[in-house]
């Protein structure tokens, strides 16, 4: 607590080091400001991904399809819903309408698509109680009472969006931990710059006894002080730019449904935080080993 009272506050005499104002000044916010702007963005965007992804696999693992040859009479598909009814795991099973059909078919080949011409399989509806039906005996039984019919429970669906989920938040971890990097290079570079201008108020500082880690505190203060209020900046502009976003109630729209939700909304919170801890690190390293340099 005292360290970041410290930190805040700060020391008049020491912050004469560092210039209130300037490029550097400038330059420390804006950049931050940038990064977290992006990271607010990528964080948005990979984080939907990435819960789109699972509803649509949860969705998919929740359903499946029994299909039954085109020539099936009623009775074969009497027979298959009875096998499906006493299935455990299974909550609901129906066949559906032509009209269900025909709007499944009608993306393909349009609505002007007559069924009663065509050699169009009868599908079954499944849906999964919890705990889920056991998928492979379900298909034994049904090869050994039904062989024709073809149990689809989405499984080739569902892998890709699992693993470009999972993708997707490795992405953005990567990107994140670069525009975390780039925030590092930038203080650093500022500082540095802030060093070598007031070279001839750091030595009337050590003539008047102060030490190198008395010096570099000032200029961390300064810099992790700019960093973080960049920073917010920053984010408060990319959560803004979220909200302003497009919506829409299509469903499947993945641009409308860009944004936080639930503990999502703590990333905007955190990344002023992470920004300066970043950036005190950094400042840090950088003011000891430059002042060691000007000994």
């Amino acid at each position: 607590m005292r360290a970041v009272l410290d930190l805040i506050v700060g020391d008049p005499q020491a912050d004469r080091a560092v210039p209130p104002t300037g490029i550097t000044a400038r330059l420390t916010v804006f950049a931050t400001a940038v990064m977290a702007f992006l990271a607010v963005l990528v964080l948005a965007m990979s984080t939907t991904a990435g819960r789109v992804a699972d509803r649509w696999a949860d969705e998919l693992a929740q359903a499946a399809t029994l299909r039954l040859p085109a020539d099936a009479g009623e009775a074969t598909v009497e027979n298959a819903l009875e096998i499906l009814r006493l299935t455990p795991g299974v909550a609901e099973a129906r066949a559906l309408t032509d009209t269900e059909q025909q709007a499944l078919l009608d993306p393909w080949f349009g609505p002007d698509l007559a069924l009663d011409t065509l050699p169009v399989p009868q599908l079954i509806e499944i849906i999964a109680d919890d705990p889920p039906y056991d998928a492979d005996g379900l298909r034994a039984r049904l090869t050994a009472e039904l062989p024709a019919a073809v149990l689809d429970d989405h499984a080739r669906w569902r892998e890709p969006l699992i693993v470009a989920a999972g993708r997707l938040r490795f992405v953005a971890s990567v990107v994140t931990l670069l525009i975390g990097a780039a925030l590092a290079a930038t203080v650093v570079l500022a500082a540095q710059a802030s060093l070598a201008a007031n070279v001839q108020v750091i030595h009337v500082l050590r003539l008047v006894g102060a030490r190198d880690i008395y010096i570099a505190r000032a200029f961390v203060r300064r810099f992790t002080l700019r960093a973080g209020l960049g920073a917010a900046l920053g984010a408060l502009i990319g959560v803004i730019t979220v909200q302003l976003l497009p919506t829409g109630d299509t469903p499947g729209n993945f641009l409308s449904e860009i944004g936080f939700q639930g503990a999502g909304w703590l990333w905007p919170l955190v990344i002023p935080l992470i920004a300066a801890i970043v950036a005190f690190a950094a400042t840090r390293a950088a003011a000891l080993a430059r002042l060691k340099e000007q000994t």
